[in-house]
């Protein structure tokens, strides 16, 4: 019986299917990767630690870092939110709320970047508002921070909201009927079930908040040790036709990235597994 699925199958045989895989990933993924750090590697190592780690570039990390950060948080929180009414809930206008959640998909970023800079900037609209309260968005970490929550909130959405949608409310009610509260079921019923997805959302998030140039660019106001992100001293290298320095500051982004988003994953296959064992 197995032999006869394998001869009918779709798809090519293991070794081939296998082999345009390994093929697609080198020329797509694994080339353009190692020629950042072979171009690296043609630099001197004194110009290497000297455009990696000056004051300028390590504020620039500071900054991305944490705001991506933040901003990967928040979309946990109201990501899940938002996939919690859109799963739970029927209302006017659902649908077009849940098609609104892949907008910043197709927006174009720097069009994101204009439109919050027109929000946020101290003649804006919620600008003009705030600012004689002593709160300046636009132009600061917090402004950066904003534009990377708007481009990650679908990520998460977009994780969580099948594992809501197979999620039988008929578990929550019986939990319910023996006398569970809501925060119960929530925490001993339902989180386990969304902790992997929440973590994916997480990294995904992250990873594209790390790497977001468009949005940012304008509401951030580009201030150096202030609002100046990582993907801008990229680019500035390279107008200064300092390739082997945007390509080595590129390689530390890829590295502890690497890292990080490699460290979410075995986090969420230890919670997977221990899920299973209970």
């Amino acid at each position: 019986m197995r032999a006869l699925l394998k001869s009918h199958t779709v798809i090519p045989g293991f070794s081939l299917a296998l082999g345009f895989t390994v093929l697609y990933l080198a020329v797509i993924v694994l080339v353009p990767l190692s020629g950042l750090f072979f171009k690296t590697a043609t630099s001197d190592w004194a110009h290497i630690i000297e455009s990696i780690s000056s004051p300028r570039v390590m504020a620039a990390y500071r900054i991305t870092f944490i705001c991506s950060f933040i901003a990967a948080s928040v979309n946990v929180v109201f990501g899940l939110l938002l996939a919690w009414v859109l799963v739970r809930y029927d209302f006017y206008g659902r649908k077009m709320l849940d098609a609104m959640v892949d907008l910043p998909f197709a927006l174009p970023t720097a069009v994101a970047g204009i439109a919050l800079t027109a929000l946020y900037a101290p003649n804006g609209w919620i600008g003009k508002i705030i600012e004689p309260l002593g709160i300046n968005i636009a132009f600061t970490p917090i402004g950066i921070t904003i534009a990377l929550i708007f481009v990650g909130l679908p990520f998460v959405v977009r994780t969580v909201q099948p594992v809501l949608e197979d999620f039988e409310p008929e578990i929550e009610e019986a939990a319910s009927s023996l006398g569970a509260s809501r925060l119960t079921v929530f925490c001993k019923i339902m989180f386990p079930h969304l902790f992997p997805p929440l973590l994916t959302g997480f990294a995904m998030a992250f990873a594209r908040a790390l790497g977001e140039y468009g949005s940012v660019i304008f509401i951030a106001g580009n201030m150096p040790m202030i609002s100046e992100i990582v993907p801008l001293i990229v680019i500035i290298k390279l107008e200064q036709y300092d390739y082997t320095g945007a390509t080595a500051i590129a390689c530390v982004m890829l590295i502890i990235s690497f890292f990080m988003l490699l460290f979410i994953n075995l986090l969420q296959r230890w919670a997977a597994g221990s899920r299973k064992r209970y």
